[in-house]
């Protein structure tokens, strides 16, 4: 066997999302940061287009991404759905974490590959540097909120239209055990076909 498939395996098992609320104020070094985002690097590209960006966001500049997204959160949620409590931990994640790094989609100018390959391959990434911080023991949380998928956001992040931000991946610390975990068997998941 070229690698120790129980202790991948074991990383997989042990990924866990772990909120910004549970880190200490311990900092995540730049090096570690550098590290999940090599690894990132590697995912799977279709063309080898590589369509991932990242916007490192630590120290003071949390601040600026924690003012765009309560701004953005007031003027795009509608009345019925705005709610007070979800604006302050939108606006609090950043500042709870060690680093925000916000993870981008550049469309390439291939058009024989689907849109759709590009994001999944964005998301390959993120796998990867979830999978590293869990080696690391850092906790990882891949936040989506709908406002991130605006034009809004997308110009504040100077992207394209054509581009696309698919999340915004906080890390950090933990001061909680880590959590346990449970999968449904592949059973009731798989169809074989012989």
């Amino acid at each position: 066997m070229k690698y120790n498939l129980s202790e991948i395996t074991e990383l997989i098992k042990n990924r866990r999302t772990i909120y910004p609320k549970f880190y200490s104020s311990r900092k995540v070094h730049k090096e570690i940061i550098e590290h999940l985002i090599r690894n990132a690097t590697w995912a799977p590209t279709h063309g080898n287009t590589q369509p991932w960006r990242f916007k490192v966001y630590r120290e003071k500049s949390r601040g600026k991404l924690s003012e765009k997204l309560g701004e953005l959160y007031k003027k795009l949620t509608p009345e019925n759905l705005y709610k007070e409590e979800k604006l302050n931990k939108i606006m609090a994640r950043p500042f709870l974490s060690s680093v925000a790094i916000v993870v981008c989609m550049e469309r390439g100018n291939n058009e024989k590959i689907p849109e759709i390959e590009e994001i999944e391959a964005v998301a390959c990434a993120i796998q990867n540097m979830c999978l590293t911080a869990t080696a690391y023991g850092l906790g990882s949380f891949w936040s989506s909120p709908k406002i991130i998928y605006s034009k809004e956001m997308n110009s504040y992040l100077n992207l394209r239209d054509q581009d696309k931000c698919l999340g915004i991946l906080y890390l950090g610390y933990t001061t909680i055990d880590w959590p346990k975990g449970q999968r449904k068997p592949i059973e009731y998941l798989t169809d074989w076909n012989d």
